[in-house]
């Protein structure tokens, strides 16, 4: 993965999690769309767990395909009620109503 993943990279992931809207959530999958890397969600999942290196980023906006929020990081469902986000009885983001359109 080491040879993938260069800064250039890094940065145009971070760019695109700095779009998502404020109420807002997207997936590590549309992200990864969105850099014409369609197979490499879990690429996004790994720069993301190390975005405190390289800035400031609204990365609890980023949740899976279901809406489940990232294992072990339990200030993501705070920070994204705080934004308005609603959560389901299952506890996952309701994507109909909170999905990003970019």
């Amino acid at each position: 993965m080491g040879r993938i993943l260069d800064e250039r990279l890094i940065y145009e992931i971070l760019s695109v999690v700095e779009e998502i809207p404020y109420g807002r959530v997207a997936t590590y999958g549309q992200i990864a769309r969105l850099i014409g890397r369609d197979r490499n969600s879990r690429l996004v999942g790994r720069v993301l767990s190390m975005s405190q290196f390289y800035g400031s980023y609204p990365c609890h906006r980023v949740v899976n395909h279901a809406g489940r929020t990232a294992p072990h990081w339990y200030e993501q469902r705070l920070l994204l009620e705080d934004e308005g986000v609603a959560f389901r009885k299952n506890g996952c983001v309701d994507m109909k109503r909170y999905q990003w359109d970019e």
